[in-house]
């Protein structure tokens, strides 16, 4: 297991300059695996300055070399990707089969697509006289969570690479053992000095000092949307960039013709993924009046089908969420729904039977939820589902529409072309229809509260590139 004491700046792993650690909790056993060091500014300015010091080379490298060297980062990941994978077992809880499959494929899918998004980008045209060059944004301060590290990690490295950046990069730590092996492999890879550069630390103290570093161009980050407010106030007096990804509470329309016994079980299956701890998780369900009975019935059944416990554990599903705060957080709101009115359909407060240690949570279905409750409202972080009625589309947009965040949307039918009508109604920046996953060639990202930023294909590269305008160019 790789060790998070030190940190990697300017092509080296240097020590920290303070003596602050935390420490590494598997969340399926509550004990410490490790300690992670906590940065300071002192860190971050040593790593901004090598930053800061490899753009003026890194940022004039051709298409053609940066190419390789993305080639080459994916080469090398999928070498270690084992290694990532055991990484997230320890210190997520992820069960082996979403580690080694879903998490890994996630990271190595964006890497690849900044590569090939890198190979097919117009970085000059000509509009008229007039010549417009993209051009790389400079040093990025990324800031990453701890849900879907390599995701997240190669969502912001692959393309701030691809554009020609060079970036600190900071991710959670209450999971930096991925983080890493990630560094690890962007060494091997052969990444220059000081382009690709990782400070530990919390958000208080590493996240506020890159945020607000005057030579920090760019801050790319994902996280719940109070911390993104915060990151927001301290770019502030320096007028950088922030491309942020923030929380989500997307609503899951179900429409009256659509096939329940297929629909109900897939979504389900989408929502406890991962135990539930996805931005963009469609957990509050919409369904109409007069399938209310069905859809209880079939949502109990899929809820106790789904296998709760340790990572190597044969035949697990979803292991625990990651921290006891973060358990706390589910059982609060959980049993704030049922004190508001909600009844329960399955699962409900408490562990597991069975599971007295750890932070595992019980899948759970909610229904008589109503767009007043907490729980319709805040972010849950947990496998648990809410359940809402409504009497017509018109009430069901309006119920998926009424909330804060713009993060997701879901939407089934039997009629692809219903089903696209309620797309277009829905303020979200991404909509499923029938169950559709993610695609790298699309945008990731919200409106309102969810963020002001995309990521993925040449959307994601954009926010790490400057427009420029050569005006008379050409005549």
């Amino acid at each position: 297991m790789p060790n998070a004491d030190r940190f990697y700046i300017g092509g080296e792993w240097v020590a920290p300059t303070t003596t602050a650690t935390t420490g590494i909790v598997d969340p399926s056993t509550e004990q410490e695996i490790g300690r992670v060091a906590l940065g300071g500014a002192a860190d971050v300015d040593h790593a901004v300055a090598a930053a800061r010091a490899a753009f003026h080379t890194f940022s004039e490298t051709t298409v053609a070399e940066r190419a390789a060297l993305l080639d080459r980062v994916v080469e090398v990941y999928q070498a270690r990707s084992a290694d990532i994978a055991d990484a997230l077992m320890a210190e997520m809880g992820a069960p082996a089969g979403l580690a080694h499959t879903a998490q890994i494929g996630a990271g190595l899918g964006q890497f690849a697509s900044a590569l090939d998004t890198l190979k097919n980008f117009a970085f000059e045209e000509t509009r008229g006289t007039t010549r417009i060059r993209h051009e790389p944004i400079g040093v990025c301060g990324l800031i990453t969570p701890w849900n879907w590290p390599p995701l997240l990690i190669a969502a912001k490295v692959g393309p701030a690479l691809a554009a020609g950046c060079t970036m600190v990069l900071k991710p959670s730590e209450l999971a930096p053992l991925n983080a890493v092996v990630i560094a690890e492999i962007l060494h091997e890879a052969g990444v220059p000095a000081g382009v690709f550069n990782l400070v530990h630390g919390d958000g208080p103290t590493v996240g506020a000092a890159l945020a607000a570093h005057p030579d920090v161009d760019m801050i790319s980050f994902t996280g719940s949307t109070r911390a993104g407010i915060e990151v927001a106030r301290n770019a502030a007096p320096t007028v950088k960039r922030v491309a942020q990804e923030l929380g989500g509470k997307s609503a899951n329309i179900i429409l009256d013709d659509a096939d329940l016994a297929t629909v109900v079980p897939r979504d389900m299956g989408d929502v406890v993924a991962n135990s539930g701890q996805s931005c963009n998780a469609g957990s509050r369900w919409l369904v109409p009046e007069s399938k209310l009975e069905e859809v209880v019935a079939l949502a109990k059944t899929a809820a106790e089908a789904i296998v709760v416990g340790p990572p190597a554990r044969d035949g697990v599903t979803i292991g625990p969420v990651v921290s006891q705060a973060a358990y706390d957080k589910v059982q609060r709101l959980i049993t704030g729904a049922l004190d508001e009115g909600a009844t329960i359909v399955a699962g409900g407060p408490g562990r597991p039977d069975g599971l007295d240690t750890g932070y595992f949570v019980r899948p759970t279905v909610l229904a008589g939820v109503t767009n007043d409750m907490q729980i319709a409202r805040e972010e849950i972080f947990g496998p648990v589902i809410t359940i809402s009625t409504y009497r017509d589309e018109d009430e069901a947009v309006r119920l998926a529409n009424d909330t804060e965040y713009g993060l997701a949307g879901f939407v089934s039918s039997a009629d692809p072309e219903r089903a696209r009508s309620i797309a277009r109604r829905m303020r979200t920046g991404m909509v499923h229809v029938n169950g559709a996953g993610l695609d790298f060639a699309g945008a990731f990202g919200g409106y309102k509260q969810s963020g002001n930023g995309r990521e993925y294909a040449d959307f994601g590269l954009r926010e790490f590139l400057e427009v420029k305008s050569v005006f008379g160019y050409s005549t």
